[in-house]
């Protein structure tokens, strides 16, 4: 019986050299599975293309279609970067049986992609399965959740132990698995797509930029029938926010809150989504009025609820998919 085949997709986005770090660690993984890996420059516009080229000669990797470089024309963020790797399909012009979407800032451990691909094998069902990611540090990262709703958006805004308490099965984050578990959806940060699934329901969606695209592809997954699963064993370090600047950008960006008003309008409607946004707002207040009569800053980024009310106000145009 022949091995199911994998294709790694890499996207950077002005962050070439920790790329070739994670590239040089999902090769090293790759050996025991066999596979090839892709890696989507983003339009980084800054040399990455052209260091990452030089890199991949001078280490060989270009030998039989091992690594390729794809130079994106436009940055049309993580779902369209992705997608731009997962339609380049492998060398020979073949569809691999599982697509492998690793973040520039994530480095497998060995067995990584192997624990991920005998799940999917070995589960049939199963279209999706994410890895336990770790920081530097050592500390595990909460990567399995549940999907967003009207009680969990009031319930993490809140963030005040007795609402916590009465909705309980409305949390987003789930208590951290130490076993395999199916869950609604995980991080993007090291993600087994199996081609079968994808095939049925299509690719990233991306009207999203950043953030919420995998959460909408997960729902998607659900509807059609298809699981996630959170493979504890698959094991990844990962940064995060890298590319982005989040760390130490308190303030949300715009397509944060883009994206997660179309999540919300596109799977559940406009009348869902403003539900949402009245939840989040009273949660919010309420987390504000405990922290001031405590003397304690709020937790959330800075102008974080009049941002978020803000662009309430302002036009959402439909996706061409919505539009259908």
């Amino acid at each position: 019986m022949s091995k199911p085949s994998i294709l790694c997709v890499l996207l950077n986005f002005r962050t070439p050299d920790m790329t070739l770090r994670a590239a040089k660690a999902a090769l090293a993984d790759l050996r025991a599975t066999g596979g090839e890996l892709v890696i989507v420059d983003n339009a980084s516009d800054d040399g990455s293309l052209e260091s990452m080229r030089r890199e991949i000669v001078a280490r060989g990797w270009d030998a039989d279609g091992r690594v390729r470089l794809i130079a994106s024309p436009v940055n049309g963020g993580f779902g369209a970067g992705n997608n731009i790797g997962i339609r380049a399909g492998m060398s020979d012009g073949s569809t691999p049986d599982y697509f492998y979407i690793l973040n520039s800032d994530a480095f497998p451990d060995a067995g990584c992609i192997a624990a991920l691909v005998n799940h999917l094998e070995t589960t049939p069902r199963a279209g999706i399965a994410c890895s336990h990611l770790r920081g530097e540090d050592g500390v595990t990262h909460n990567t399995a959740f549940r999907f967003p709703s009207i009680a969990g958006e009031f319930e993490g805004a809140a963030r005040l132990g007795v609402i916590s308490r009465l909705l309980a099965d409305a949390q987003v984050p789930l208590p951290q698995p130490e076993t395999t578990q199916q869950v609604d959806w995980s991080a993007g940060a090291s993600m087994m797509l199996r081609r079968a699934m994808l095939d049925e329901i299509g690719l990233f969606d991306e009207t999203f930029f950043l953030y919420f695209e995998e959460t909408d592809l997960c729902l998607r997954a659900a509807r059609a029938g298809w699981t996630c699963w959170y493979v504890p064993q698959s094991r990844i370090v990962h940064i995060g926010s890298v590319s982005t600047g989040m760390k130490t950008n308190r303030r949300m960006p715009r397509y944060w809150y883009d994206s997660r008003r179309h999540y919300f309008i596109k799977n559940h409607g406009r009348g869902y989504a403003f539900a949402a946004l009245l939840a989040h707002l009273a949660g919010g207040v309420l987390h504000r009025l405990r922290m001031g009569l405590s003397g304690r800053k709020p937790q959330d980024p800075k102008w974080f609820l009049s941002d978020l009310l803000t662009h309430a106000t302002t036009p959402y145009r439909l996706s061409p998919e919505d539009r259908s």
